[in-house]
């Protein structure tokens, strides 16, 4: 069923505000900002005034780690040896290098962020791309094609009357910019609406951990959470433990409840008396004197030893090596050994590098069809170039490189974006190389063969006396 612009726009408002509350809940775990988990909310409000929850970070670790191995460094069509200087040079007119990671970010976080493209009226040939948060855009899919057919972008301004509610409709063949007044949406005048007719939703999803039964992906935090919920939990008792149990408590018997008294006279409760750690036990009325005593400090390792099976299973989890939990032993790991306990990290990686990939793909279609009004052919076997996701040596890397590159296995410019180096720097090194090159054949061609090559040319033989 044909929906109207109006439709679509409530239906999706709708469908955005029934993911809000889980979006925000992953957003609130990386932040470090949820609430305390198996704790009885009575002990909570009792506690409350000297003891704040311990928050241990691992969902930003478990993200952070795969984050920061996700770096884009150019786009090649399938059949070029080299990456497309145009798509760069549009690619680094819109700040994506900064873009890119925080939409990689928030989709790992939040299953999914999006990429916004349009038409740039200051400048037709570089079309605006701008990466969205899940907590700002909702976009749905054809379920036939799998491809986004309407999108809706959400926003809230401040003026001299409040907030003011503003959303963009993003369809196949227009955007249309909207405002909410007394309750109800209408068109916003100051943005005028944009009847481009491309055929296409200019929104393109960056989704993690797609399924074919979940292609809105899944948050990366999703096992971590209920693990760091029990660490944080952990580490605050032993914050209590700390406070009540590992200094040595006094007690004092034969002391009743009129005895404990603030400054003014008042009543001091039983919690306070406890915070300072001396308990109090009236004795019978025949009982006389008053005996005081100390019990022995408890010990906090058993809350050390939860926390540290924890963190193992974190990392299991989260295919990370024990050290980036914090176990480390007395001995430090060899490069070997580091290269192999990050094997399933680096291997995770290469995985949203594939999937990310497909997403950037997409925008730069998105992108040319923008600017020139179509999409060519070849644009179909777009490839994103990404950076090594392993953390070799660069020793190591240079003789791999070196090795394959003297065997004729690998062309130079391959070694080169092997060992990292990016397509600018590519691009100055092959101008060097060029200008090596010219050089040298001028020198060729004016016969100063010696000094191109370094040898002495060879001193003349004087001539043989004659024979008398």
């Amino acid at each position: 069923m044909a929906r109207s612009e109006m439709e679509w726009l409530k239906y999706l408002i709708k469908c955005h505000d029934k993911e809000l509350p889980d979006l925000r809940k992953w957003d609130a775990y990386y932040e470090g900002e949820q609430p305390l988990s198996y704790m009885a909310p009575e002990l909570i409000q009792e506690l409350d005034e000297r003891v704040r929850q311990v928050v241990i970070e691992w969902p930003r670790l478990v993200v952070d780690s795969v984050e920061e191995r996700l770096d884009v460094e150019g786009f090649r069509y399938g059949k070029q040896a080299d990456a497309d200087a145009e798509l760069w040079r549009i690619w680094q007119a819109n700040d994506m290098d900064e873009q890119s990671q925080q939409g990689h970010l928030d989709a790992l976080v939040m299953s999914r962020s999006y990429a916004i493209v349009g038409a740039n009226e200051d400048d037709t040939t570089t079309p605006i791309i701008t990466v969205e948060s899940a907590l700002n855009v909702y976009a749905e899919r054809d379920p036939r094609t799998r491809n986004v057919r309407a999108a809706v972008k959400r926003w809230t301004e401040e003026d001299e009357e409040g907030k003011v509610e503003h959303a963009a409709l993003y369809l196949p063949d227009a955007n249309v910019w909207w405002v909410k007044v007394k309750g109800e949406w209408v068109e916003d005048a100051d943005f005028p609406r944009d009847d481009h007719e491309l055929g296409e939703v200019l929104v393109e999803p960056i989704v993690n951990r797609p399924r074919t039964k979940r292609p809105g992906g899944v948050s990366e935090l999703k096992p971590i959470v209920p693990l760091s919920d029990a660490a944080c939990k952990m580490a605050t008792d032993m914050m209590v433990s700390g406070e009540f149990h590992a200094v040595p408590r006094r007690y004092a018997i034969g002391v009743g409840e009129e005895d404990f008294q603030d400054e003014q006279g008042r009543p001091v409760s039983a919690l306070k008396r406890i915070i300072g750690r001396i308990w109090a036990i009236p004795k019978h009325k025949s009982d006389d004197g008053v005996e005081v005593g100390q019990f022995p400090e408890a010990n906090l390792s058993n809350f050390h030893e939860t926390l540290k099976l924890l963190a193992m299973l974190v990392a299991s989890l989260a295919g990370l090596p024990s050290r980036f939990l914090g176990h480390a032993t007395d001995n430090p790991a060899s490069a070997d050994a580091i290269r192999s306990d990050e094997s399933r990290l680096v291997k995770r990686s290469e995985r949203k590098q594939r999937s990310f990939g497909g997403s950037w793909e997409r925008v730069q279609r998105l992108v040319l069809l923008v600017r020139d009004g179509k999409v060519p052919a070849e644009a179909k076997s777009l490839e994103t170039l990404w950076r090594d996701a392993s953390t070799p040596t660069i020793a190591q890397k240079a003789d791999a490189a070196v090795k394959l590159h003297t065997a004729k296995i690998v062309p130079l410019r391959q070694t080169r974006e092997d060992l990292g180096y990016t397509q600018v720097q590519i691009g100055r090194m092959e101008e060097e190389d060029d200008k090596v090159a010219k050089s040298a054949f001028e020198r060729v061609m004016a016969g100063d063969l010696a000094a191109l090559t370094g040898l002495k040319p060879p001193r003349e033989q004087p001539a043989p006396e004659p024979v008398t």
